[in-house]
Protein backbone atom coordinates (compact mmCIF):
# COMPACT_ATOMS: atom_id res chain seq x y z
CA UNK A 1 0.00 0.00 0.00
CA UNK A 2 1.22 3.18 -0.79
CA UNK A 3 0.98 5.49 2.13
CA UNK A 4 0.07 8.57 0.13
CA UNK A 5 -2.71 6.82 -0.85
CA UNK A 6 -3.41 6.47 2.63
CA UNK A 7 -3.23 9.53 3.92
CA UNK A 8 -4.69 11.20 1.47
CA UNK A 9 -7.81 8.78 2.77
CA UNK A 10 -7.14 10.03 6.37
CA UNK A 11 -7.29 13.84 5.67
CA UNK A 12 -10.43 13.52 3.58
CA UNK A 13 -11.85 11.49 6.63
CA UNK A 14 -11.30 13.99 8.97
CA UNK A 15 -13.62 15.68 11.08
CA UNK A 16 -15.98 12.67 10.36
CA UNK A 17 -17.03 10.09 13.05
CA UNK A 18 -13.98 7.15 13.93
CA UNK A 19 -16.29 4.50 12.66
CA UNK A 20 -17.29 6.16 9.10
CA UNK A 21 -14.02 6.70 8.46
CA UNK A 22 -13.06 3.08 9.15
CA UNK A 23 -15.92 1.89 7.20
CA UNK A 24 -14.63 4.04 4.16
CA UNK A 25 -10.54 2.85 4.73
CA UNK A 26 -12.15 -0.87 4.37
CA UNK A 27 -14.69 0.15 1.59
CA UNK A 28 -11.52 1.44 -0.37
CA UNK A 29 -9.54 -1.84 0.77
CA UNK A 30 -7.13 0.66 2.75
CA UNK A 31 -7.37 -2.02 5.42
CA UNK A 32 -5.32 -4.96 2.67
CA UNK A 33 -1.92 -4.36 5.12
CA UNK A 34 0.78 -6.66 4.46
CA UNK A 35 0.57 -9.51 6.99
CA UNK A 36 3.03 -10.03 9.60
CA UNK A 37 6.26 -12.03 8.84
CA UNK A 38 5.30 -12.30 5.19
CA UNK A 39 8.30 -9.79 4.23
CA UNK A 40 7.01 -6.79 4.79
CA UNK A 41 6.13 -6.00 8.42
CA UNK A 42 7.79 -3.01 8.55
CA UNK A 43 5.12 -1.45 6.08
CA UNK A 44 2.68 -2.97 7.54
CA UNK A 45 4.05 -0.85 10.90
CA UNK A 46 4.17 2.26 8.64
CA UNK A 47 0.36 2.27 7.66
CA UNK A 48 -0.76 1.91 11.69
CA UNK A 49 2.22 4.71 12.65
CA UNK A 50 0.33 6.79 10.31
CA UNK A 51 -3.49 6.55 11.33
CA UNK A 52 -1.67 6.63 15.08
CA UNK A 53 -0.40 9.94 14.00
CA UNK A 54 -4.01 11.09 12.73
CA UNK A 55 -6.29 9.74 15.60
CA UNK A 56 -5.42 7.25 17.65
CA UNK A 57 -9.21 6.41 18.48
CA UNK A 58 -9.51 5.56 14.96
CA UNK A 59 -6.34 3.71 14.87
CA UNK A 60 -7.04 1.33 18.08
CA UNK A 61 -9.95 0.05 15.84
CA UNK A 62 -8.47 0.21 12.34
CA UNK A 63 -5.54 -1.78 14.26
CA UNK A 64 -8.00 -4.18 15.72
CA UNK A 65 -9.77 -4.82 12.47
CA UNK A 66 -6.18 -5.54 10.82
CA UNK A 67 -5.31 -7.67 13.34
CA UNK A 68 -8.48 -9.80 12.75
CA UNK A 69 -7.45 -10.48 9.32
CA UNK A 70 -4.21 -11.41 10.09
CA UNK A 71 -5.60 -13.72 12.60
CA UNK A 72 -7.89 -15.11 10.10
CA UNK A 73 -5.28 -15.60 7.68
CA UNK A 74 -3.12 -17.00 10.02
CA UNK A 75 -5.72 -19.84 11.71
CA UNK A 76 -8.74 -20.32 9.47
CA UNK A 77 -6.98 -19.40 5.92
CA UNK A 78 -9.30 -17.15 5.21
CA UNK A 79 -10.46 -12.93 5.59
CA UNK A 80 -14.22 -13.26 6.20
CA UNK A 81 -17.22 -11.93 4.90
CA UNK A 82 -16.38 -9.18 2.22
CA UNK A 83 -16.46 -5.50 3.38
CA UNK A 84 -16.40 -7.29 7.79
CA UNK A 85 -15.54 -4.36 10.01
CA UNK A 86 -13.98 -6.24 12.18
CA UNK A 87 -12.99 -6.08 16.31
CA UNK A 88 -10.69 -8.54 18.27
CA UNK A 89 -12.28 -8.41 22.46
CA UNK A 90 -9.52 -10.87 24.10
CA UNK A 91 -9.50 -9.19 27.23
CA UNK A 92 -10.25 -11.16 30.35
CA UNK A 93 -11.19 -9.90 33.19
CA UNK A 94 -12.75 -12.59 35.58
CA UNK A 95 -16.49 -10.92 35.95
CA UNK A 96 -16.65 -10.72 32.25
CA UNK A 97 -15.52 -14.06 30.36
CA UNK A 98 -17.79 -15.73 27.68
CA UNK A 99 -18.56 -18.94 27.61
CA UNK A 100 -18.76 -21.35 24.35
CA UNK A 101 -21.18 -23.95 24.28
CA UNK A 102 -21.48 -26.57 21.63
CA UNK A 103 -24.60 -27.87 20.10
CA UNK A 104 -25.46 -31.35 19.38
CA UNK A 105 -24.92 -30.99 15.92
CA UNK A 106 -21.57 -29.96 16.24
CA UNK A 107 -22.64 -25.94 15.81
CA UNK A 108 -21.38 -23.25 18.91
CA UNK A 109 -23.00 -20.26 20.43
CA UNK A 110 -21.53 -17.94 23.17
CA UNK A 111 -23.28 -16.23 26.40
CA UNK A 112 -21.92 -14.05 28.71
CA UNK A 113 -20.52 -10.56 29.16
CA UNK A 114 -17.57 -9.57 27.57
CA UNK A 115 -15.67 -6.05 28.52
CA UNK A 116 -13.03 -3.69 26.91
CA UNK A 117 -14.84 -4.21 23.60
CA UNK A 118 -13.47 -0.92 20.98
CA UNK A 119 -15.86 -0.08 18.66
CA UNK A 120 -19.03 -2.37 19.62
CA UNK A 121 -21.17 0.20 18.30
CA UNK A 122 -20.00 0.05 14.97
CA UNK A 123 -18.34 -3.14 13.89
CA UNK A 124 -20.10 -6.36 12.18
CA UNK A 125 -18.26 -9.04 13.55
CA UNK A 126 -15.81 -9.80 16.09
CA UNK A 127 -13.35 -12.14 16.96
CA UNK A 128 -13.86 -13.28 21.13
CA UNK A 129 -11.76 -15.05 23.32
CA UNK A 130 -13.91 -17.57 25.64
CA UNK A 131 -13.90 -21.02 27.42
CA UNK A 132 -15.56 -24.21 25.71
CA UNK A 133 -16.69 -26.40 28.74
CA UNK A 134 -13.24 -28.15 29.26
CA UNK A 135 -11.93 -25.35 30.88
CA UNK A 136 -9.87 -24.05 27.42
CA UNK A 137 -9.22 -20.92 26.01
CA UNK A 138 -11.00 -20.53 22.72
CA UNK A 139 -11.39 -17.92 20.06
CA UNK A 140 -14.29 -17.51 18.05
CA UNK A 141 -16.18 -15.47 15.56
CA UNK A 142 -19.58 -13.76 15.79
CA UNK A 143 -21.67 -11.67 13.83
CA UNK A 144 -22.64 -8.64 15.90
CA UNK A 145 -25.96 -7.96 14.21
CA UNK A 146 -27.34 -11.12 15.39
CA UNK A 147 -30.50 -10.51 17.75
CA UNK A 148 -28.61 -11.72 20.36
CA UNK A 149 -26.01 -9.25 20.81
CA UNK A 150 -26.64 -5.81 22.97
CA UNK A 151 -24.04 -3.29 23.16
CA UNK A 152 -23.96 -1.26 26.46
CA UNK A 153 -23.06 1.89 27.40
CA UNK A 154 -21.46 0.95 30.12
CA UNK A 155 -17.52 1.34 31.80
CA UNK A 156 -16.54 3.82 29.15
CA UNK A 157 -17.06 7.31 30.67
CA UNK A 158 -13.72 8.24 28.76
CA UNK A 159 -11.97 11.66 27.77
CA UNK A 160 -9.11 9.75 26.52
CA UNK A 161 -10.07 7.76 23.42
CA UNK A 162 -13.28 8.72 24.15
CA UNK A 163 -14.31 7.62 20.51
CA UNK A 164 -13.09 4.55 20.85
CA UNK A 165 -15.94 3.78 22.65
CA UNK A 166 -14.48 0.31 24.77
CA UNK A 167 -18.20 -0.92 26.32
CA UNK A 168 -19.08 -4.22 27.63
CA UNK A 169 -21.01 -6.49 24.97
CA UNK A 170 -24.03 -9.08 26.39
CA UNK A 171 -24.01 -12.46 24.44
CA UNK A 172 -27.32 -14.56 24.16
CA UNK A 173 -27.00 -17.66 22.34
CA UNK A 174 -24.91 -16.22 19.56
CA UNK A 175 -23.80 -18.33 16.94
CA UNK A 176 -20.17 -18.59 17.04
CA UNK A 177 -17.67 -20.17 14.84
CA UNK A 178 -14.16 -21.67 16.32
CA UNK A 179 -11.73 -20.44 14.93
CA UNK A 180 -8.55 -22.77 15.46
CA UNK A 181 -7.92 -25.25 18.12
CA UNK A 182 -8.37 -24.34 21.56
CA UNK A 183 -5.19 -23.12 22.77
CA UNK A 184 -4.35 -21.47 19.32
CA UNK A 185 -4.64 -17.63 19.82
CA UNK A 186 -2.14 -17.42 22.69
CA UNK A 187 0.14 -20.32 20.99
CA UNK A 188 0.42 -18.90 17.16
CA UNK A 189 3.48 -16.92 15.90
CA UNK A 190 1.37 -13.69 15.29
CA UNK A 191 0.30 -13.14 18.37
CA UNK A 192 3.37 -10.90 19.65
CA UNK A 193 3.89 -9.74 15.76
CA UNK A 194 0.49 -8.45 16.57
CA UNK A 195 1.25 -7.05 19.79
CA UNK A 196 4.48 -5.43 18.74
CA UNK A 197 2.02 -3.74 15.72
CA UNK A 198 0.11 -1.72 18.40
CA UNK A 199 3.32 -0.17 19.48
CA UNK A 200 3.37 1.12 15.99
CA UNK A 201 0.05 3.61 16.96
CA UNK A 202 1.43 4.61 20.02
CA UNK A 203 5.10 5.77 17.72
CA UNK A 204 2.75 7.28 15.18
CA UNK A 205 0.88 9.78 17.76
CA UNK A 206 4.34 10.54 19.61
CA UNK A 207 5.60 11.95 16.13
CA UNK A 208 2.81 13.95 15.21
CA UNK A 209 3.64 15.52 19.03
CA UNK A 210 7.12 15.84 18.16
CA UNK A 211 6.71 17.36 14.87
CA UNK A 212 4.80 20.64 16.74
CA UNK A 213 7.11 21.20 18.76
CA UNK A 214 10.05 20.83 15.58
CA UNK A 215 8.01 23.66 14.10
CA UNK A 216 8.38 25.99 17.14
CA UNK A 217 11.67 25.16 17.11
CA UNK A 218 12.23 26.12 12.99
CA UNK A 219 10.79 29.26 13.63
CA UNK A 220 12.39 30.52 16.72
CA UNK A 221 15.84 29.10 16.44
CA UNK A 222 17.10 30.58 19.08
CA UNK A 223 15.03 29.40 21.67
CA UNK A 224 17.73 27.66 23.75
CA UNK A 225 15.35 25.61 26.01
CA UNK A 226 12.73 24.35 23.37
CA UNK A 227 15.84 23.27 21.69
CA UNK A 228 17.45 20.88 24.27
CA UNK A 229 13.67 19.46 24.70
CA UNK A 230 13.66 18.79 20.99
CA UNK A 231 17.04 17.05 20.99
CA UNK A 232 15.63 14.89 23.79
CA UNK A 233 12.80 13.97 21.63
CA UNK A 234 14.82 13.36 18.63
CA UNK A 235 17.28 10.92 20.42
CA UNK A 236 13.85 8.96 22.52
CA UNK A 237 12.21 8.49 18.54
CA UNK A 238 15.20 7.88 16.91
CA UNK A 239 16.12 5.57 18.99
CA UNK A 240 12.97 3.87 18.78
CA UNK A 241 12.72 4.16 14.84
CA UNK A 242 15.61 1.86 14.46
CA UNK A 243 14.10 -1.15 16.89
CA UNK A 244 10.89 -1.15 14.95
CA UNK A 245 13.16 -1.19 11.62
CA UNK A 246 15.27 -4.37 13.52
CA UNK A 247 12.34 -6.00 15.24
CA UNK A 248 10.34 -5.97 11.61
CA UNK A 249 13.07 -7.13 9.99
CA UNK A 250 13.62 -9.99 13.16
CA UNK A 251 10.02 -11.22 12.34
CA UNK A 252 10.50 -10.87 8.26
CA UNK A 253 13.58 -13.62 8.71
CA UNK A 254 12.31 -15.78 11.08
CA UNK A 255 8.24 -15.38 11.28
CA UNK A 256 8.25 -18.88 13.08
CA UNK A 257 10.26 -18.11 15.69
CA UNK A 258 8.59 -16.87 18.75
CA UNK A 259 8.90 -13.35 18.97
CA UNK A 260 8.00 -12.47 22.69
CA UNK A 261 11.21 -11.12 23.72
CA UNK A 262 11.36 -8.62 20.88
CA UNK A 263 7.53 -7.77 20.98
CA UNK A 264 7.83 -7.02 24.39
CA UNK A 265 11.16 -4.80 24.33
CA UNK A 266 9.56 -2.68 20.80
CA UNK A 267 6.24 -2.03 23.30
CA UNK A 268 7.81 -1.34 26.29
CA UNK A 269 10.43 1.19 24.34
CA UNK A 270 8.05 3.10 22.30
CA UNK A 271 5.86 3.16 25.86
CA UNK A 272 8.80 5.04 27.38
CA UNK A 273 9.27 7.19 24.25
CA UNK A 274 5.97 8.37 23.69
CA UNK A 275 5.80 8.98 27.24
CA UNK A 276 8.56 11.44 27.37
CA UNK A 277 7.77 12.72 24.20
CA UNK A 278 4.62 14.07 25.22
CA UNK A 279 6.00 15.34 28.58
CA UNK A 280 8.86 17.41 26.67
CA UNK A 281 6.56 18.61 23.79
CA UNK A 282 3.49 19.83 26.29
CA UNK A 283 5.74 21.21 28.53
CA UNK A 284 7.88 23.53 25.86
CA UNK A 285 5.03 24.56 23.74
CA UNK A 286 2.91 25.48 27.22
CA UNK A 287 -0.83 25.50 26.73
CA UNK A 288 -1.47 27.06 23.76
CA UNK A 289 -1.73 23.86 21.50
CA UNK A 290 -3.30 22.03 24.32
CA UNK A 291 -6.11 24.94 24.49
CA UNK A 292 -6.38 25.92 20.60
CA UNK A 293 -4.84 22.84 18.25
CA UNK A 294 -8.12 20.29 18.28
CA UNK A 295 -5.77 17.40 17.22
CA UNK A 296 -2.63 17.70 19.48
CA UNK A 297 -4.67 18.39 22.46
CA UNK A 298 -6.84 14.99 21.29
CA UNK A 299 -3.61 13.31 20.97
CA UNK A 300 -2.49 14.33 24.16
CA UNK A 301 -5.52 13.16 25.83
CA UNK A 302 -5.86 9.95 23.81
CA UNK A 303 -2.08 9.02 23.91
CA UNK A 304 -1.95 8.31 27.99
CA UNK A 305 -4.76 5.97 28.00
CA UNK A 306 -3.55 3.70 24.87
CA UNK A 307 -0.30 3.64 26.81
CA UNK A 308 -1.83 1.85 29.26
CA UNK A 309 -2.71 -1.26 26.78
CA UNK A 310 0.42 -1.94 27.84
CA UNK A 311 1.13 -3.99 31.59
CA UNK A 312 4.44 -1.73 32.56
CA UNK A 313 5.97 -3.27 35.08
CA UNK A 314 4.59 -6.66 34.60
CA UNK A 315 6.09 -6.52 30.84
CA UNK A 316 9.12 -5.61 32.43
CA UNK A 317 9.25 -8.71 34.29
CA UNK A 318 8.40 -10.69 31.69
CA UNK A 319 11.06 -9.13 28.91
CA UNK A 320 13.50 -9.65 32.10
CA UNK A 321 12.58 -13.14 32.50
CA UNK A 322 12.98 -13.59 28.96
CA UNK A 323 16.66 -12.50 28.88
CA UNK A 324 17.42 -14.29 32.58
CA UNK A 325 17.26 -17.42 30.57
CA UNK A 326 19.68 -16.39 28.16
CA UNK A 327 23.10 -17.96 27.48
CA UNK A 328 24.81 -14.88 27.12
CA UNK A 329 23.92 -11.32 27.97
CA UNK A 330 22.39 -9.99 24.47
CA UNK A 331 23.37 -6.33 24.96
CA UNK A 332 27.30 -6.96 22.36
CA UNK A 333 27.61 -4.71 19.31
Amino acid sequence: MKRTILSAALDAGSGQAVIDQLQRLVHDRLDRLPLPGAGATLERWQALALVGSHNLSLAKLYEGHTDALAILAELDQSDGPAHAIWGVWCAEPPQARLALVEGGDGSFHVNGRKSWCSGAHGVTHALVSCWNAAGEACLAAVDMRHSGVTVSSDGWPAVGMRDSASVDVLFERVPARLIGQPGAYLARPGFWHGGAGVAACWYGAATTLAAQLWAACADAPEHELRLAQLGEIDVALASCAALIRSTADAIDRAPQADAMRDALRVRLAVDSAATAVLSLATRALGAGPLCKDARFAQLAADLPVFLRQGHDQRDFAALGKQISHLEHAPWQL
